[in-house]
């Protein structure tokens, strides 16, 4: 259980983010979910984290921004009066095959996908080093460890957060921190709507069904549990087999 802790999600409003938050504050956590601009839907996740009996808040931010994530940390501290859990979810698609793709359509992707996962991180790490506690789950992709064609921009910025998850680690795990990264596969959400009825896709994954939000957050709340503290420095798949 995570009674007593305070959990900051990025991207907290909707999909995986979601459920992350709510499966965060049944497990007894206090909540401070960060969005990008879909205020609606920031307030729909706070009042479900609040029926369920947590402390919530919403806090927008735009993550590429390290000045706004300094802010927003400090803000976060203020209202909660500490932070225990990040989690570092907080994504943009750009796809184009090479030829199409803009500079802006990779920078913006890069931006918010990497740097935003690195601003988060550097804001809470002088925190997390002084109470020597502290869980890091970042959330990665397939494509980070598979490529993909058409996704040249997100694949990098999956795979850039799996080699930032693990030098994290290393820096972090004397003092008793611990940095993962999760890497869902097709998992079903907005973003991913488009692929619900493709049956070529679903036949490429072994069990042959997209993945629910809600199991990659009880994934993500046993990693931010006390369960998994000899655990850091790990990427775990969670794709029904589709990067074997």
């Amino acid at each position: 259980m995570l009674n007593e802790k305070v959990a900051v999600v990025t991207g907290g409003s909707r999909g995986i983010g979601r459920a992350v938050c709510i499966e965060l504050a049944k497990q007894g956590a206090s909540v401070a979910v960060i969005y990008a601009g879909n205020t609606e839907k920031a307030n729909e996740t706070i009042a479900e984290l609040e029926a369920l009996g947590a402390k919530a808040k919403a806090y927008r931010c735009s993550v590429e921004s390290f000045e706004e994530t300094s802010g927003t940390v400090s803000e976060i501290v203020k209202d909660f009066g500490k932070i225990d859990i990040l989690v570092n979810n907080a994504g943009i698609t750009r796809d184009k095959l090479v030829l199409s793709m803009k500079e802006q359509d990779f920078d913006d992707v890069i931006d918010v996908n990497l740097k935003g996962v690195f601003n988060m991180i550097r804001q809470v790490y002088p925190l997390f080093a002084r109470q020597r506690s502290g869980k890091i789950v970042n959330i990665s992709s397939v494509s980070g460890l598979m490529g993909n064609a058409g996704q040249v921009n997100y694949s990098a910025s999956k795979a850039g957060i799996i080699g930032l998850t693990k030098s994290v680690a290393k820096e972090l795990a004397g003092r008793g921190i611990c940095c993962n990264a999760i890497a869902p596969g097709f998992i079903s959400t907005d973003m991913t709507e488009k692929f619900t009825d493709n049956k070529e896709l679903l036949n490429a994954i072994p069990m042959k069904r997209m993945g629910k939000p809600e199991e990659v957050a009880s994934l993500a709340a046993f990693l931010a549990s006390e369960q998994a503290n000899y655990i850091t420095g790990e990427v775990i798949r969670i794709d029904g087999g589709l990067a074997m």
